[in-house]
């Protein structure tokens, strides 16, 4: 059976297909196999090597849960701050005013551009020279200027794609009952364009988390891959099992996130779901004066 976009494969395609398929699998498997072959004549397979997380409370207590709060903490302040501001910059971009638009799009494309790591940086000097803030909070606090500055301008562009993403049309029907510009932007583009944004904003919040990291490898905030690191220095050779099992928990949370995602934006979807009703002309009358405020 073929399609107007896809035609179905004759007996030679379906046999290239398998054959390619069996290859890539074997390919894998061998891969996986020199892997642990490799890990268990290094001894990081044994037993004695991932006890401690099963056995003991000291390597969660001392190092993992106190890094995983200080990564979440980090997270959630950048997300709270640049979700607000990169929705704000991305409409300003599409002001019709030149004095708020060039400069906002300056800003978006500077920040952008920028690596997150040298904004951690200039934020912990920042801090450092121009503020009070203590040297035990310095770190956090460049981590999430960094965070923020640089996401909230992804998310600006974000913004502003996916509201120019919507149908022209949408904009043209809102203007023709009436409704004034921040009208427009808040009764109708926006409600509809966070739904096609959700993916794209999601994956941005999962970078959010992930990049806490470059804060313990350069700025020496405690974070869980730090905590990681520290870890397995304390306890000697159980640098695979430590780092493993810090891998495990950022696909849990990122798991998490993207999960409660999906999940909201059905819910959205279901939400914004006609209900097949057909409005009277009297109804119909009513609606569009009470959008152009006629009559009041």
């Amino acid at each position: 059976m073929s399609s107007v976009l896809y035609d179905a494969q004759g007996p030679r395609a379906k046999r290239r297909n398998v054959v390619l398929t069996v290859v890539f699998l074997a390919a894998v498997a061998a891969v996986v196999w020199w892997v642990l072959s490799t890990l268990k004549d290094k001894g990081q397979l044994e037993w004695v090597q991932w006890e401690m997380f099963f056995t003991s409370t000291e390597p969660w207590s001392t190092y993992i849960w106190p890094g995983l709060e200080n990564t979440l903490k980090a997270a959630a302040l950048a997300m709270v701050i640049a979700l607000p501001l990169g929705a704000v910059l991305g409409i300003a971009r599409l002001s019709d005013h030149a004095w708020v638009r060039v400069p906002v799009s300056i800003v978006v494309e500077f920040f952008r551009a920028i690596p997150v790591l040298v904004l951690m940086i200039f934020g912990l000097a920042l801090f450092a020279e121009y503020t009070n803030v203590s040297s035990d909070d310095r770190p956090l606090f460049a981590v999430v200027t960094g965070l923020v500055l640089y996401n909230a301008s992804v998310l600006a562009e974000i913004v502003r794609s996916g509201i120019l993403a919507l149908p022209k049309g949408q904009s043209e029907a809102a203007m023709a009952i009436g409704l004034r510009k921040n009208q427009l932007m808040r009764l109708v583009l926006l409600p509809q364009a966070v739904t096609a944004m959700l993916p794209a904003i999601v994956s941005q919040l999962v970078v959010v988390l992930k990049d806490t990291a470059l804060g313990g490898a350069v700025l020496t905030f405690p974070e869980l891959l730090a905590s990681a690191n520290t870890m397995s220095g304390y306890y000697g050779a159980n640098v695979i099992a430590s780092f493993t099992v810090v891998a495990v928990i950022y696909i849990a949370l990122n798991f998490a996130l993207t999960t409660f995602a999906g999940w909201l934006e059905r819910r959205l979807r279901r939400g914004k779901k006609s209900t097949g009703a057909v409005l009277k002309a009297d109804d119909a009358q009513t609606a569009g004066t009470a959008g152009t405020g006629a009559g009041i």
